[in-house]
């Protein structure tokens, strides 16, 4: 989880937007079979397919592949937001379930809809998610900021052209509004990711690693106001084996572990550490992005509705940005050395070096397992406990597809792939996967979306 970016490339990054593009143009919003939405000018949310969110939520992904600067816990971050924005643009058309006004840490009121006037929803989801990402990626590219209003004005077409310009304007100017109160909200959370921190010094402690040897990143992560008050209770995972250089230690053993399977390490577990490294390095979308893109997929496959889509998002979005905020504090109460410095000085080998690059923060918990584990039980939710997928996130980089049955099969694979990649010590990673179930089950117990 490097946090040095590439600039984009706007060529390949133009192209893919003209493709997209051309794609929402020419489908158009679908209708069903006895064309209810053009007899009726203002159906339900579900009546609606979800084209709108997914542009959205692949536009977002882009945007964190080639927005430079910004470590992956900004993104995260931005999944929560964006999807709160989703939902709440569209969620009074949804008879049966909402808001999250009332409900999510310190958000007391929101803009409501008039019950008794007509809006189209997918205008609403169109202009409210432009807005909050304008507002998240506010330092990224003028192309991107382009492709932003691009992707705004082509749906706002497709979808405004048969609607009467009050039907029209009242729903491109509830979006906005919906996103301006988040974004106000939004800006009291205590987000600082660049403030300074002297790391505690003694045995077991982190201390830079190479190549980099970069300072600690994220230092006060952990204090930001979480979306859901009390996301991470019960969800410590409590010390790591007591820090000791002693052979046949606890502790001694876990870090000769990590050398000996890294001098067996097999093809195989070689390419999980690889499918799931996703550093933010211009060409991933970063480990949140990675689970992101597995709902996507999944939505797409399912052509599910605008509604399903957008609650979706949110879910996923929350339990993202409350993974990383508790797995933070959790990192920095316990400050634990990564296993390439132990190698090195305590095991006497100065020249190992890990398959992939140590992150440059402590080691306890893994927030890949974290995040994992998290996502893994939101989804769980939304799609079922045994849902089988085909992960194709890294096809394009020749690390071919992977299959699972389960999202919590996936989850304890890409908890152990920092294992496999040298970078974590296996207790960290199967107990962040822990971790990170506990935080999404106490955020489904909290958050009533009907």
């Amino acid at each position: 989880m490097s946090t040095t970016r590439q600039p984009p490339c706007p060529g390949r990054f133009a192209l893919f937007f003209r493709l997209l593009l051309l794609g929402s143009l020419l489908a158009g919003p679908a209708c069903t079979d006895d064309d209810d939405s053009a007899a009726d000018p203002s159906p339900a949310t579900a009546s609606y397919p979800a084209d709108v969110a997914l542009a959205w939520m692949k536009l977002h992904l882009r945007l964190v592949q080639t927005t430079p600067v910004a470590p992956f816990n900004v993104f995260g971050r931005s999944y929560g937001y964006a999807g709160i924005v989703g939902y709440e643009a569209v969620v009074p058309g949804m008879p049966g379930y909402k808001s999250l006004a009332g409900q999510l840490n310190g958000l007391t009121g929101l803009p409501t809809a008039d019950k008794s006037l007509v809006y189209n929803w997918p205008l609403s989801a169109n202009a409210a998610l432009a807005a909050i990402h304008r507002n998240l990626f506010i330092n990224t590219s003028l192309v991107n900021k382009t492709v932003i209003d691009s992707l705004e004005n082509a749906t706002s077409a497709t979808y405004g052209a048969s609607l009467s310009p009050e039907v029209r304007t009242r729903s491109v100017e509830f979006g906005p509004r919906v996103a301006a109160a988040v974004a106000a909200w939004m800006a009291t959370d205590g987000y600082d990711y660049t403030a300074s921190f002297a790391p505690p010094t003694g045995p077991g402690m982190w201390v830079p690693t190479p190549p980099a040897y970069g300072a600690a990143t994220f230092p006060h992560w952990g204090k930001n106001r979480p979306l859901v008050a009390g996301s991470d209770a019960s969800a410590d995972p409590g010390p790591p084996p007591t820090y000791s250089t002693v052979p046949g230690s606890s502790f001694y053993g876990m870090a000769q572990e990590v050398y000996t399977l890294s001098q067996n390490l097999t093809p195989e577990q070689r390419t999980i550490a690889l499918f799931w490294n996703d550093p933010a390095n211009g060409q991933s979308f970063t480990p949140p992005g990675h689970w992101l893109s597995i709902m996507h997929q999944i939505l797409t496959k399912e052509k599910a509705p605008l509604d399903k889509a957008l609650l979706a998002y949110a879910r996923l979005g929350i339990c993202l940005n409350e993974a990383a905020i508790c797995c933070f504090k959790t990192k920095y109460t316990y400050t634990l050395l990564r296993p390439i410095t132990y190698i090195r000085t305590t095991l006497g080998q100065p020249a190992w070096n890990s398959v992939l690059i140590s992150p440059p923060f402590p080691e306890y918990s893994s927030a890949h397992a974290v995040t994992s584990g998290a996502a893994a039980e939101a989804l769980a939710g939304l799609f079922g406990a045994n849902y089988a997928f085909t992960d194709q996130n890294h096809a394009r980089f020749g690390l071919g597809t992977r299959s699972f049955t389960s999202f919590e099969q996936a989850a304890v694979e890409a908890g152990i792939s920092r294992f496999y990649g040298g970078i974590h010590y296996r207790a960290s990673c199967e107990k962040g996967v822990v971790q990170g179930k506990k935080i999404a089950q106490n955020i489904n117990a909290q958050l009533a979306f009907r």
